[in-house]
Order: structure tokens, then sequence, then C-alpha cells
């Protein structure tokens, strides 16, 4: 038997003014997202925004049900949007930020762990790691690929 430490490597940002023009505009697009989530259950509201290979950004808000577990993340009505789309375009890149009762959460939401999986997914069919960046008013997180959100993942054809 032995030890092993896992160790995540990921970049920490004070303020939207300190990320790249790409980066900057994608979290901007997932905060706007926000306005279309329907979450009238948890008053949680998650804006998401997938940047594509060809650059263009789709976005996607979380949807809540009556009839819990119906709705859905906005990671995945973003991805899920993108992928039935444009399905020839390889997702490069995807921001997440949630508001709550009026106010950007000051610290990054953090995807589900069936978001986690779905994001796995969409990176391992472009062959290409995905960037995550997850944003709130007071921290910003970005990884390289989803590996470092979902380590050990899920994956039969390995």
């Amino acid at each position: 038997m032995k030890s092993l430490e896992l160790k995540i490597n990921y970049m920490e940002y004070d303020s939207l003014d300190e990320l790249s023009t790409e980066d900057r505009e994608l979290a901007q697009a997932a905060l706007d997202a926000i306005r279309g989530a329907y979450s009238p259950y948890s008053h949680f509201n998650v804006g998401a925004a997938v940047r594509l290979s060809t650059g263009e950004i789709v976005i996607g808000a979380n949807q809540e049900n009556i009839a819990f577990p119906s709705g859905l993340c906005a990671e995945r009505t973003a991805m899920f949007h993108a992928g039935a789309t444009r399905p020839d375009a390889a997702m490069s890149a995807l921001a997440v930020a949630a508001e709550q009762d009026g106010k950007v959460c000051a610290f990054p939401a953090t995807p589900c762990g069936a978001c986690r999986q779905v994001m796995a997914q969409y990176q391992a069919r472009s062959g290409k790691p995905m960037e995550v960046l997850l944003v709130g008013s007071e921290k910003i997180w970005k990884f390289s690929r989803v590996d470092d959100i979902l380590p050990f993942i899920f994956d039969s054809l390995k």
C-alpha cells in the first residue's frame, strides 16, 4: 500500500478586471445569463456560458420544476444547447456565475457532479482541454481543464 496525493492548480482573481478580454467576455456572458434562470423554489439563480471553438458563446440558465428533480442546471442547459445546435464546434471554455437574493454570490458556485461529468464528456469528445471559469463577485477561479474539478473522471473507454 502507498499513500498518494492529488494536487490541483488553478488561478484566483479578485475581479473581472484582472481577466483577459476573452475570459472577461465569457464571465460577463455567464453573469448576464443569470437573468434567464427560473428558480421559484431555491431562489438560487445560475447562469452559464460556453465558448465554442468558433468563438461563439452559447448561454444557459438553471430551470427548476415543481416535480423535483425535473429541472436542469445552467451548465447543462448551455452545453446541451451548444451540442444540439452546433454539434461540430468543440466547447473550449465554460463559465458559471450565481446569485441569491438578487446579489451575485461573493464566492464562486461550483458545478454539481452531474454537470462536471457532462463537461468531462464534451471535453473528451473534443480531444482538447475545456477551461472552467467560476465567477463570484469577490473571487474568480480559473481551471485549465475539467479534470481539475473532477479528478478520476468516469471514462469506461480507458
